[in-house]
């Protein structure tokens, strides 16, 4: 059974270290943590008076594990849901927000749960993942992890220059594909086929 530092911990190696790709609307990021976030909690770690790229640079793997766990597990109320849901929301949470939140809510909401999709963890959220997830928990876990693929696909369909996410320059998956994948059953995996076929309208 996973513990919530190892997930943060995993999450941490998987986002990898300092970065600041003119694609990625995040911007400056170190440890999967981005400047805005940093700018919005106030972590001036050369005590400049300013948050910039330098202190994104500056911020170490035990202070990106200890922001993810805070705000990116705990406020959201990632931790009230199913057990068998936190490696993957709390991963995506930190990829995509309150977005990650919503993927589950649109989800439930085809399920036949009656849930507000807004972003926000609340009784009613709460209370449908937990019967999705008492029904068929196994199911609930793939069933998220598909949704979170085919977000991927949406953003790439919509934006060219996030294609590059989704796609290895060679045609092969991309990280966020591979990614959403390391929470799906291997029998949910898209084959090489398949994920060309999906694909093929990029060019």
């Amino acid at each position: 059974m996973y513990n919530v530092r190892q997930i943060a911990t995993e999450i941490v190696a998987r986002e990898g270290g300092y970065v600041d790709d003119p694609d990625d609307p995040g911007g400056a990021t170190n440890f999967g943590v981005t400047i805005h976030t940093m700018r919005r909690l106030g972590l001036d770690l050369d005590r400049d008076g300013d948050v910039t790229p330098a202190d994104v640079r500056r911020l170490t793997r035990a202070q990106a594990i200890d922001i993810f766990i805070e705000h990116y597990f705990e406020r959201p109320r990632l931790a009230e849901l199913p057990t068998g849901l936190h490696p993957s929301i709390f991963d995506m949470y930190v990829n995509a927000g309150g977005n990650a939140v919503k993927i589950l809510q649109r989800l439930l909401v085809e399920m036949g749960y009656s849930v507000t999709v807004d972003g926000a963890l609340g009784p009613q959220s709460l209370a449908a993942a937990r019967a999705a997830s008492g029904a068929a928990p196994d199911h609930l876990v793939d069933a998220y992890g598909i949704a979170r693929r085919n977000y991927y696909f949406r953003l790439a369909d919509r934006r060219v220059a996030s294609r590059k996410y989704a796609r290895t320059r060679a045609g092969g998956k991309g990280g966020w594909i591979i990614r959403a994948e390391e929470f799906i059953a291997s029998r949910y995996h898209l084959s090489e086929a398949q994920f060309k076929a999906r694909t093929e309208q990029w060019g």
